[in-house]
């Protein structure tokens, strides 16, 4: 089995930090949910086996990644993404997106639908104006430093209501990447719910695979990105909002089946 290794690509923004996995084929980019890292990624990847190159990619704000200075929108993010992916001298590949890695994952198959081979989504997006308006409502919020650390408890208890608490160590990692990412995260759903995914997704040509867990908060939709693009695959698969981390069996084993079908 391959090493995963770390790097950095230059973007005009600043470094982007990535997870790397050597392997033969079209490159794989994987992109995070808010407010994890690639970290989440390493169990899937793992269990890749005979898959192309993976580069695991820690959006800006997010993990070892330069901090953005504004409020980015969407299609920004996924430029800062592509300038990385040009800087690690990859043309075509296949992108997996997780929640609002599957947002950054349409903006770039639009943007550049010669280069994107297929997309894999966890938990699709596509939500309606007033559906954006209702999360922007419960996933917003700031939860930055206190005096007196109360807002690392915050942080653990609103990670546990999404299904960190199932495995301690996931719990534990993901608590220290939320709260470096305490702006971050608000930067990125802030470009969330401002964008119009389901439009984004009614261009996308490519090859598509859906995944989502029972209890991810974005199931209730999961049927309707199906319908939206019956050609598309669909797959369900455990482990809450955290799916890579707590099913990367699941998700390897339907990611590994829908590329052999291309």
């Amino acid at each position: 089995m391959s090493l995963i290794k770390k790097g950095y690509a230059d973007t005009s923004g600043g470094q982007l930090h990535y997870r790397h996995r050597d392997g033969s084929g079209t490159p794989m980019v994987l992109l995070h949910q808010t407010a994890s890292s690639s970290a989440m990624w390493e169990g899937v990847m793992k269990r890749l086996d005979g898959a192309g190159p993976m580069f695991a990619l820690d959006t800006p704000g997010f993990g070892g990644s330069f901090d953005p200075d504004d409020w980015p929108d969407m299609p920004q993010y996924a430029a800062w993404v592509a300038e990385g992916i040009d800087a690690l001298g990859i043309d075509r590949f296949h992108v997996l997106g997780h929640h609002t890695g599957a947002c950054i994952a349409a903006e770039l198959a639009v943007a550049s639908p010669e280069r994107v081979a297929s997309m894999q989504l966890i938990g699709p997006v596509p939500l309606t104006a007033e559906e954006r308006a209702e999360f922007r409502q419960h996933f917003s919020e700031p939860i930055g430093p206190t005096p007196g650390g109360e807002y690392l408890k915050t942080t653990w208890d609103y990670l546990a209501r999404l299904g960190a608490d199932q495995e301690i160590m996931l719990h534990h990692r993901e608590l220290l990447d939320t709260a470096r990412a305490y702006r971050g995260r608000a930067q990125a759903y802030n470009s969330v719910w401002d964008q119009d995914w389901t439009a984004l997704y009614a261009q996308i040509s490519c090859p598509i695979l859906l995944m989502c867990a029972r209890d991810d908060v974005l199931w209730p939709f999961f049927e309707r990105a199906q319908e939206l693009k019956p050609e598309a695959s669909a797959a369900e698969i455990k482990g809450a909002n955290f799916e890579p981390d707590l099913d990367p069996a699941g998700v390897a084993a339907a990611v590994g089946a829908f590329l052999a079908s291309l």
